[in-house]
Formats: structure tokens, C-alpha cells, sequence
């Protein structure tokens, strides 16, 4: 049997390594992306390069969406020249971005009157972790579509969560990410009064990864903190996107989250800072600040 074809569209640091995987694997792939070094990635592997989201999707059987926000989003399934209005019936359309659950649901209308398959399938991960495979799929939308294509998510994941119908993996996507950002802010404090009181820096983050406290996303983080290296997996100006819908789906729901609210506040006080282009961790160097420490001399 031949294996379905793939449209990806939007090759960006997530989205070159996750499409990667799937041609690596014998899919047959199409590719759009608006930067023509991402396009160029892929094609130099195999796939097939498209000049529109049109002609990326014409021929597939599935279609990829990885895009920065809402307005993207919408943009690439609904407008004239998106996905939604070029699909057949039946074609599975899976958005893996992280958008609210607001626009997810006009497009599931819109899918629906057009009768192709809408699946929600966020992604718990980043960059790092597509190039190496080692990202979770959370997934909602019509179980029929998720069992059709969950064969091709376990190309360039490590776990696929099925979480039934409508917005569910959207949400999900929240809780993960409200938990890192939180973590994310309680170790840039914890750090800041380690080195206040004396703690040799290196010798700190060993300790921690060590601990019962320790996570496979800790143990990164402790890492590339041990390197100074705040390279971008998520740039704190970016992080704040998240942050917004948090706390958008907690108004939505009666649901208080302070703490969130907080962290916020301290990724954009980070942004003011010159952080907004590192990787969000850069709240590291934000907490040092405020407690007198400098970068230098670090043990």
C-alpha cells in the first residue's frame, strides 16, 4: 500500500527537523515555508518544494501547519489562498502550532463544512528536541484521523497522546507550558540566592540535577545554564505569546492564575532588558541582576 502524501507548511526551527524525520521515513513530501533556506533544508533531502500553500497542498492526502500564532494560523487554513479552501474532502488537515483554542475552533467549523479531517496536535518540546526526535504529540480531533496518522507522528516523535475530541490538546498544551514557564522562574530565583549565598555555580546545577527535583527539562536547562548558553530553543519575547494565551483561557474560564500573571510581568521585564531575542532561561540573568550579582566570575 502506498504511503500517504504530505504537505508541511511552515519550516521553522520545529518545523524543519519534525518534516525532516518524515522524509527520511519514505513519505512522499511537499514543502512550503516562506523562508527559502528552511525550503531549501528539506529539498536537499528529498522533498518536494511548493511556491504557494496552494500547490503544497494539492496533491496530499495529509497537510502539516507549524506556524508562530493565531493571526498565522488563520491566515494559511482560511484565507483565499490557504489550506482549508484547496483540500478535498477527506484530507486530513493537523496543526501542530500553539494557538488558542478560540481560532482552533473556526477552523474545525470551517474543516467540518468542508468535510476534511481537523486534528489539533500541539507539540511538548522544542527545538532541540525535534532535531533529536525526542518530542511528545498531543492530539485531539476525530479519532478516526488520529488513528490515520498517529503512524506518521511516531516519525518524529517519541510519544503521541490521544486526548478525544474538540480543544482538548490545545489546553493541554497550556497546562504543560504554564508548569515550565513557573519551573522556569522558580529556578531563576533559586540560582540568583545560590550564588548570593556563595554556592559555586557549577557545583549548584549538579546538585539539582541530582535531586528529586530533577527533570529531563531541568537537566537540559542545568546544562546549557552550566555553558552560560542562552541560544534560543523559545526566545523570551516569543514565551510571552503563551503567556497571553494562558491567561486569555483562564478568563475564559473562571480560572485564577497568579502566578502566571507574575511570570509574565518578569518575561516582559526581561524583554525590556535586551533578553527578547535569548532563550527564555535568560530570566536567569534578569534574577542576578535585581540581586546585585554580576556574570562575571562565576565558580
Amino acid at each position: 500500500m502506498a504511503l500517504p502524501r504530505i504537505g508541511w507548511i511552515g519550516a521553522g526551527r520545529m518545523g524543519v527537523p519534525m518534516a525532516g524525520f518524515i522524509q527520511k521515513a519514505g513519505y512522499p513530501l511537499a514543502v512550503f515555508s516562506r523562508s527559502a533556506a528552511s525550503r531549501a533544508k528539506l529539498v536537499s533531502q528529498g522533498a518536494q518544494e511548493a511556491g504557494s500553500v496552494v500547490e503544497c497542498v494539492a496533491a496530499a492526502d495529509i497537510v502539516f501547519a507549524s506556524v508562530a500564532d493565531d493571526d498565522a494560523l488563520r491566515a494559511v487554513a482560511l484565507g483565499s489562498g490557504g489550506v482549508l479552501p484547496h483540500l478535498r474532502p477527506g484530507t486530513i488537515f493537523a496543526d501542530t502550532s500553539t494557538v488558542s483554542a478560540e481560532v482552533s475552533a473556526q477552523i474545525d467549523e470551517e474543516a467540518q463544512r468542508r468535510g476534511v479531517h481537523y486534528l489539533r496536535a500541539p507539540i511538548s518540546g522544542n527545538a532541540a528536541s525535534a532535531v533529536a526526535g525526542d518530542i511528545t504529540v498531543l492530539v485531539s480531533g476525530p479519532r478516526t484521523a488520529w488513528e490515520t496518522i498517529q503512524p506518521v507522528l511516531m516519525t518524529f516523535s517519541k510519544a503521541q497522546i490521544y486526548l478525544g475530541e474538540g480543544e482538548s490538546a490545545r489546553y493541554m498544551k497550556l497546562v504543560i507550558n504554564a508548569l515550565v514557564v513557573n519551573m522556569a522562574q522558580a529556578l531563576a530565583e533559586a540560582l540568583a540566592l545560590g550564588r548570593k549565598a556563595g554556592l559555586p555555580w557549577d557545583v549548584m546545577l549538579d546538585t539539582i540535577s541530582a535531586s528529586t527535583i530533577a527533570s529531563p527539562w531541568l537537566k537540559v536547562k542545568s546544562g546549557l545554564l552550566k555553558q552560560r548558553d542562552f541560544t534560543p530553543t523559545m526566545t523570551t519575547r516569543l514565551i510571552l505569546k503563551d503567556l497571553d494565551l494562558m491567561l486569555a483561557a483562564a478568563r475564559a474560564h473562571d480560572v485564577p492564575l497568579p502566578l502566571i500573571a507574575l511570570t509574565r510581568q518578569i518575561m516582559q521585564a526581561a524583554v525590556g532588558a535586551g533578553f527578547a531575542d535569548e532563550d527564555y532561561m535568560a530570566i536567569v540573568k534578569l534574577a542576578e541582576q535585581h540581586s546585585g550579582l554580576s556574570n562575571e566570575d562565576l565558580e
